[in-house]
């Protein structure tokens, strides 16, 4: 029948469709500061150098514990081990140790985070780095963020209907993408508590969570 044409003619017609993209953004102050506090070790005994190398790092752990900072939010990064080689002799020789462990730390507290710095090195840190500052459950932000996003498409595809003379309709599709950076804002490497006297202003500043979707329309 000529219906049945019709609507079989009608269902395979191509979409019509049109893309709009929206964004979001939430500014927010970081209220985490992540440091790395790490000791490098070397010597020739490497038994001598282990017990150093934990009795050092032992008094750090008991200071950070000690500023108030829980056992979840210390974290071993590495413990290395690594043989330093006459290479000149064959076959090579052992001539010592170096010996490399580093904490990840997570300040809660971000008026404690310069003292810290500074204590750990007076402790035997000689490798600190940080802080990264970056936002306890960013998921809270990034969620207003995605409903600034959402609602800015469907703003811009009203406008853009409205200007074109059609009708919009269903959402076909939609995408996201989102970027969340932290701030690093102070670095020391390989320093001697002689060259980190005074305790580091830190001031953390603000972060933009940004939020961005791709929105395609169905055009009526």
């Amino acid at each position: 029948s000529l219906w049945f044409v019709y609507e079989y003619s009608k269902a395979h017609q191509p979409q019509r469709s049109f893309t709009v993209i929206g964004e979001g953004k939430e500014n927010v102050v970081p209220n985490v500061a992540e440091i790395r506090i790490g000791i490098i070790t070397e010597g020739n005994d490497l038994k001598a150098l282990q017990e150093e190398n934990s009795q050092k790092m032992n008094k750090i752990i008991k200071f950070l514990k000690e500023q108030g900072i829980n056992d979840k939010d210390i974290k071993t990064e590495n413990y290395l081990i690594t043989p330093k080689y006459d290479y000149k002799t064959s076959p090579y020789k052992i001539i010592g140790y170096t010996i490399t462990q580093n904490l990840i730390v997570k300040v809660r507290d971000l008026n404690k985070v310069g003292n810290i710095l500074n204590e750990a090195v007076k402790y035997g840190a000689n490798n600190v780095s940080g802080p990264n500052f970056t936002v306890d459950e960013p998921e809270v932000y990034l969620a207003k963020a995605r409903e600034k996003a959402i609602l800015d498409a469907k703003q811009k595809a009203e406008i853009i209907a409205k200007t074109a003379g059609f009708k919009l309709g269903k959402i076909i599709s939609i995408s996201e993408s989102s970027i969340l950076q932290p701030i690093p804002l102070y670095s020391a490497r390989s320093i001697g508590s002689a060259e980190l006297e005074m305790a580091p202003q830190i001031q953390p500043g603000s972060q933009e969570i940004k939020v961005q979707v791709n929105i395609i329309f169905e055009i009526k």
